[in-house]
């Protein structure tokens, strides 16, 4: 960890091919990555065996995993949740398998916004994810991700009180933020800055429009200058969003629709995103 953060990210939007993403890693420096999209697959769909075979790939080039970024919660809150139940079960095998101690998680999409009459349901459904992991001695990260419940910094904070668990903590994505209408900085980030694990270091435009970080108004550099000077220490996750990439299908429809009306991304998309980041880390 270089001081109070360890940079990773979500090495399939280099490539879908985990050589090219751990090549790519190996030659800017990045130990760690993120995994999504692995050889075409994704990560919560690995069996034990496929698993095994991606940690020795891990092993010979060096690289960690920071979090398991899983699509678990992405499902409609109308949706049957034991099969779901079931996949986060396979999923916390892979990541013992893997070496991880966290799974980024969400927290449901829910119809036309209609938070209240589905509340009760969100949050029997997150306490008995929370509980899983107790009982496995691992953590789940909560993103904020527009549609699902806890789009919006109050509703991550209501899932997180009510849930009150060491084992249940928080992602925080400032462009999704701003895709919901959420001020980032400070309104959001002071609702949840005491509950904030872990970062994913993705900017955007007024018109949701994502770009590297720095030039958007997600107030990147401001939340992570705060969180160094708080004495905050944990992983910054760079997630581009600058190209299309196999795996938009585990994306929301607005994303999706968004990546791939641009060119396909790229190690050089990557790099971009991550430059941009050590700029904002060098000022700090």
């Amino acid at each position: 960890m270089n001081n109070w953060y360890t940079i990773t990210g979500f090495a399939d939007e280099i490539d879908e091919s985990t050589d090219v993403q751990f090549t790519h890693l190996n030659e800017i420096g990045v130990g760690y990555f993120e995994p999504r999209g692995i050889d075409g697959k994704n990560i919560s769909d690995l069996t034990d065996d496929e698993a095994r075979a991606l940690k020795e790939k891990m092993d010979r080039f060096g690289i960690r995993v920071s979090s398991v970024g899983s699509p678990i919660g992405k499902i409609k809150i109308t949706d049957e949740f034991e099969p779901h139940m079931e996949k986060l079960a396979q999923t916390i095998r892979t990541m013992k398998i893997l070496e991880a101690k966290y799974i980024r998680i969400f927290s449901f999409y829910i119809p036309d916004g209609q938070y209240d009459e589905y509340r009760e349901e969100v949050m029997r459904r997150m306490k008995a994810m929370t509980a899983l992991a107790e009982k496995e001695g691992i953590v789940l990260l909560h993103e904020n991700e527009k549609g699902i419940y806890g789009d919006i910094a109050v509703r991550c904070r209501e899932i997180l009180d009510f849930v009150a668990s060491p084992n249940l903590k928080a992602v925080f994505d400032p462009a999704n933020f701003v895709q919901c209408g959420q001020v980032t900085y400070p309104d959001g980030y002071m609702l949840l800055k005491d509950r904030i694990e872990y970062m994913h270091i993705k900017d955007c435009l007024a018109d949701g429009d994502v770009v590297p970080s720095g030039y958007g108004i997600g107030h990147v550099e401001e939340i992570l200058s705060d969180l160094k000077n708080s004495g905050w220490t944990g992983y910054l996750s760079i997630e581009p969003h600058l190209g299309s990439f196999t795996g938009l299908s585990g994306l929301s429809e607005e994303d999706s629709s968004r990546l791939e009306s641009k060119e396909r991304s790229s190690a050089e998309k990557f790099d971009l995103a991550f430059n941009a980041l050590n700029d904002i880390l060098a000022r700090i």
